[in-house]
């Protein structure tokens, strides 16, 4: 997913603010991994492989239960090699899909950065069950 001679974030241009993250919220952020490190949000990244071997026996596998994809127009990973195919074929994969929206302008994280249109979209979804 990162090129070895590359970054992640190379030729991302970062916003000037965080319009979802107030300067108390990053300062405390800051002081708890200063705290206590960041080794469980890389672990995750870590054991990514481990993770697609213990995954191997669902796959190809679709989600049936009913479900909602909300997603930031600006999120890194609709960027992932591949990951055009997986949208392109999210109806058939997710055939109780009840919605697909993504967010115009927004990121990665979803919640924070719209958390209005988020709950709205979740409610919205939740009413349909």
């Amino acid at each position: 997913m990162v090129p070895r001679a590359g970054e992640f974030l190379s030729g991302v241009e970062p916003p000037a603010t965080l319009p979802w993250l107030a300067e108390a919220d990053i300062d405390f952020y800051v002081g708890e991994f200063a705290r206590t490190g960041f080794r469980g949000g890389l672990n995750w990244y870590r054991n990514i492989d481990r993770n697609w071997e213990l995954l191997a026996p669902w796959a190809g596998a679709n989600v049936s239960v009913p479900a909602l994809y909300l997603a930031g127009e600006r999120d890194l990973v609709l960027g992932f090699g591949g990951t055009d195919k997986v949208l392109a074929s999210l109806r058939q994969l997710v055939p109780n899909l009840r919605q697909a929206r993504i967010l115009p302008g927004c990121g990665h994280w979803t919640q924070q950065e719209r958390p209005a249109e988020v709950n709205a979209a979740v409610l919205e979804f939740l009413k349909t069950l």
